[in-house]
């Protein structure tokens, strides 16, 4: 089992990259904020309750996909509401159980980073969709986190995502899943 874990800052393009990455290999997706607007429906971003639960929510999807041997691709964007003890915990949920965890580094120029984080699809998804706000978020500190080692890093400026993604593959030496993951399959 591996853990495809790709991380950088807001809008490098992690969920696009990923979205790639897993119609290449049809390994399931679970992206950062599949957890974190579960938790933020109940809880405020940042308090106590939500620094909690998102961890457990991580980590136990993470320790199971190990144990049920089931390759899985996750988006992460390193900030300091995160504990510091998170990449850790990661690696002993899936290492505990035979899988490797594999980190993913995208990286963008700020300069880019501005541009792309006005993308509407970004509002949609309730991320951080404004300049001002990404300048906030960076000046005040919010995207603080110990640095997180990469097996692999990737330009997204200079590569598109599908080229991201098949890069990514090539030097992973990822097999593909037989099926892509699906909820409710068709009726055969």
């Amino acid at each position: 089992m591996k853990l495809i874990f790709l991380f950088g800052p807001a809008a490098c393009g992690k969920l696009t990259v990923a979205k790639a990455l897993a119609a290449l290999t049809n390994y399931p997706l679970f992206h950062n904020h599949l957890a974190l607007d579960a938790v933020t429906a109940v809880f405020p971003f940042g308090s106590a309750p939500c620094i909690r639960l998102r961890s457990l929510y991580w980590l136990s999807m993470f320790e199971e996909a190990a144990r049920q041997d089931r390759p899985l691709i996750f988006t992460f964007a390193p900030e300091r509401t995160v504990p510091d003890s998170f990449i850790a915990e990661t690696r002993a949920a899936v290492e505990g159980h035979g899988g490797e965890v594999v980190f993913v580094e995208l990286q963008v120029s700020p300069e880019a980073q501005m541009q792309r984080v006005e993308n509407p699809d970004r509002k949609a998804s309730k991320k951080i969709h404004a300049r001002e706000v990404l300048q906030k978020f960076i000046a005040g500190g919010g995207a603080a986190y110990p640095p997180i080692p990469a097996d692999l890093v990737i330009d997204t400026e200079a590569l598109a995502p599908d080229a991201a993604a098949r890069r990514i593959v090539e030097a992973l030496a990822l097999e593909p899943l037989p099926e892509p993951h699906v909820m409710y399959p068709d009726p055969e």
